[in-house]
This record gives C-alpha cells, structure tokens and sequence, in this order.
C-alpha cells in the first residue's frame, strides 16, 4: 500500500521551498530554491517542475493526494496570487492552476498566515481549539483566524489582514501605502524603526548604535535584549503595548479561544509576551479578562510554513 502525503509549497520573495508531507506532519523530504521573482513566471513553474520531479524520483511508493501552497496575496478561491510585491509575474499569477497543471496533482492556494493558522489547526497549538487566531510576526504581521474549526476567508479569501488594522491615523507610512498600519509597529521591521527612534531619543549605552539601519535584525535586537540592553528591552515593551492594544480589539470582535503568536520576533518569549498580555487584558471588555490564552507557537522550525500549506492540502483533498 502507497503512503499517502502531500505536497506543501512555501513561495517567497526570495526562496521556496518544497516539501512532501504526511497527515500526520512528517516531513518526507524537502528542497529549497530560489524564487527569482523578476525571472518570467514560466521560467518558475519550470524550475519548480524540475525540482519536484527530483524529489519524487527519489521516494518511489507514495502516493500525492494534492498541494497545498502558501503564498503572499494568495487568493483561495480564484486560486491566483493578486497583485504580489517583489514579484514580477503581473497583477493576477494562476498559481494553483499552473502548478496544479506541472505537477498533474491538483492544487490550492492561500496566504501564508492563513495557512499558519491551518498548520497550527492541524499539527500544534490549536489541535485542541475550535476558535482561535494566529499572528505572524516576521517581516510583516499577517494573521489568520479559525471559526468554529474552520480558517475565515472573507468574500476574496484574505480576510484577517490584522497586519493593516489602524494604529495611528497619522503614524508611520506602511508599504501598502496607509498610514500607521499596525505592522509598521509590530513585526520585525517595525521594532526596528522602534529602536532607532529609541537610540536617538534616549541616552542609555547600547550594542545596537553600532549598527546601521540595513544591519540590524530582529534576532541582533532579541539578543540584546535578553543581554539585559535597555533599549532592546525597552522596544519589546513599546511593541507589546500596541499589540496588546490590538488584541485585545481582537477579541472583542471574535471572543477566541487562544491567540497564537509566530514568528521571528517570539523568539524574544516574556520580553514580548508579558508587556502584550498586560496591556491586552487591561484594556479587554470586562466580559473577556482572564479568559483569552496568549501563547507562542510550538511548531517553529524551518518547516513550519511547508507544514501550513501541506495543512492546506489535507483540509481540501483528504
């Protein structure tokens, strides 16, 4: 008897990975290429071909029930990538349909936070939630919410654009072209933006002046801040303020179970947990305090967004 698993396709801007995946989460194998998303579309889906060809030359007795792909601006029901930056491939991409067609297996897309949140519906957190939301919190904030067991699409299937919610009507300018989005505050390239205001606003010694803006990272910041930098720590406290802040509208809206966070800015732990869930429940409608869990995500790993996609797969083809 074949095994059955999927296929979980994690397309970025700069590299994507390809793994096979069972129902259970076992990652069968997995291959990493670069994107080059200014290279024709054409020329993608042939290197991604080829690349999947090798994998499955290399793991005779399976069977492929499907592929599950996490994408920015991925649309599930039209199965086209909208509009994507860093890309070059024009404003409406037939992901799934083209990489269904290549692979001869059929194919279904969604953004990379919703199928964050699938991944933990399936393998982590959430296996135990019917209501729940996750954030990631890596470059950007992007987030998905789970209903009842089941992810919330909206009307065009990217509903939970958390990452675009209003902090500030006249704060800091996002890359969608808003204005005090709550991701210009909350995700790595926010608490960057933090620190540097922090460095010129405040006089404490810090190993973080020696660095441009282009050099630091949100794990330099993470260390520094678990060295005991006071201005490190003092960002993760301004940060979790206004994510809290947020969350806590969240919940008011939703009332879930867990909120789920992922990410590279996690890897800070209580630096960023407590002052979030300080500032969440001190502003939570009284109805709700103490009942909300926060908590940082176990799943992690370099395979974690393979396994969202592959979540994906087995939530439509199983």
């Amino acid at each position: 008897m074949k095994k059955e698993v999927v296929v979980g396709i994690d397309l970025g801007g700069t590299s994507t990975k390809v793994g096979l995946v069972s129902e259970t989460g076992d990652v069968v194998a997995v291959q990493r290429f670069g994107t080059q998303g200014r290279e024709p579309f054409d020329s993608f889906i042939d290197r991604l071909g080829k690349v999947y060809d090798d994998i499955i030359s290399q793991h005779e007795g399976i069977e492929v029930k499907g592929v599950g792909i996490g994408a920015p601006n991925a649309n599930y029901f039209t199965g086209q990538m909208m509009n994507p930056p860093n890309f070059s491939w024009g404003k409406r991409v037939p992901l799934a349909k083209d990489i269904g067609a290549r692979l001869a297996v059929p194919a279904v897309i969604t953004n990379d936070a919703n199928a964050a949140a699938l991944s933990e519906n399936l393998y982590g957190l959430g296996r135990d939630l019917r209501d729940f939301v996750v954030l990631t919190l890596g470059t950007g904030l992007g987030s998905g919410i789970v209903v009842n067991n089941q992810l919330l699409l909206g009307q065009d299937g990217i509903a939970g654009e958390m990452g675009h919610v209003n902090v500030r009507p006249d704060g800091r300018m996002c890359n969608c072209g808003l204005s005090g989005c709550l991701e210009t505050y909350v995700s790595v390239t926010g608490i960057k933006r933090t620190v540097f205001k922090l460095l010129a606003d405040l006089p404490y010694p810090s190993s973080m002046r020696s660095y441009s803006y282009e050099q630091l990272t949100g794990l330099l910041i993470t260390e520094a801040a678990l060295a005991g930098d006071t201005i490190a720590q003092e960002a993760f406290t301004y940060t979790g303020e206004i994510l809290g802040t947020k969350l806590a509208d969240t919940v008011a809206y939703l009332s879930p179970q867990a909120i789920i966070l992922t990410g590279g800015l996690t890897k800070a732990g209580d630096l960023l947990l407590n002052p979030t869930r300080a500032a969440m429940e001190e502003r939570l409608f009284h109805m709700f305090r103490g009942k909300v869990k926060l908590m940082i995500s176990e799943i992690g790993g370099e395979h974690d967004a393979i396994l969202g996609a592959a979540a994906l797969a087995w939530q439509e083809f199983d």
